[in-house]
């Protein structure tokens, strides 16, 4: 576990929000919504659990982080910048000719990504493959993801769910995105998914519910992935789509979309005033 408090982890959580928006600017279409919402998953997850570090972060016994729902890896750039790995004034060329920053992760070109993600449904079978892998090696990591809400409508996802348990893979954790839109709606209204907890306990996994942006409580759930849990663990993080923007959250239309220049004006001016409201707790 780092050394974070939980103030520290709250104010990386903003300045996470803060250097996405930068990145993404306006006038060219982003996965606002996904990216948004996922932001205290990503940084509960490098900033607290995972025994990663610019140190380490190419040892074979360090935790891996997959981004399934790979239309939501800008957040991950962005913490792997924060984390030393890249810099921040590159991200700025994400989705150009020629950048190793794409729309969706390419474990090809940029370092720090561990899997090809953003065929929705398939990260999860990636994940056991590497916990399989680390077995067989004789290795003792974790392997974590994030996985969307909407993602669960996909059939292989509960494949590969049956897979993790059946094989025993305890290592392996999956935080679910639950913010309840997906491009064309509401996943509710598309294709019903609940219920999540119970689902997931049905096959073989320990499955709890929390609040997907109170970092308190998602480290309290990353905390029973100890080595002594016997089953794969299972955290449903109920979020908002866009969270940190006031006119984006709640809303499919930003799951990908372009600013205006007033648009994000307006967002900057929210995303500082959160910092300053952090600092003046310090």
């Amino acid at each position: 576990m780092k050394n974070l408090s939980l103030w520290n982890l709250e104010l990386k959580a903003a300045e996470i929000r803060l250097h996405l928006l930068r990145i993404f600017s306006y006038g060219k279409p982003h996965h606002f919504g996904g990216s948004f919402s996922c932001v205290e998953m990503v940084t509960a997850l490098y900033f607290y659990k995972m025994n990663y570090s610019l140190e380490n972060w190419q040892a074979p016994g360090r935790d891996r982080f997959i981004m399934s729902k790979g239309h939501s890896v800008p957040t991950q750039y962005v913490v792997l910048a924060m984390l030393g790995i890249h810099s921040l004034e590159e991200l700025k060329t994400i989705k150009q000719m020629g950048s190793i920053f794409q729309g969706h992760p390419d474990v090809r070109k940029t370092p720090g990504i561990e899997a090809p993600t953003g065929s929705l449904g398939q990260g999860l079978s990636f994940a056991n493959g590497i916990a399989l892998a680390g077995r067989d090696d004789g290795l003792d990591f974790k392997v974590f993801l994030i996985l969307g809400d909407g993602e669960l409508q996909e059939g292989q996802v509960w494949e590969a769910a049956m897979t993790t348990a059946h094989y025993g893979l305890k290592n392996v954790c999956i935080l679910v995105d639950r913010n309840r839109y997906q491009s064309q709606g509401a996943v509710d209204d598309l294709m019903g998914i609940e219920p999540l907890t119970d689902k997931f306990n049905a096959f073989g996994w320990q499955a709890e519910r929390v609040d997907g942006h109170n970092l308190q409580a998602l480290c309290a759930a990353l905390d029973k992935v100890d080595g002594k849990n016997d089953k794969p663990v299972a955290i449903v993080a109920d979020t908002v789509k866009g969270k940190g923007i006031s006119f984006i959250e709640n809303t499919y239309k930003y799951h990908n979309f372009n600013l205006s220049r007033e648009e994000y004006e307006r967002a900057e001016k929210e995303l500082l005033e959160r910092i300053k409201d952090l600092e003046k707790r310090s």
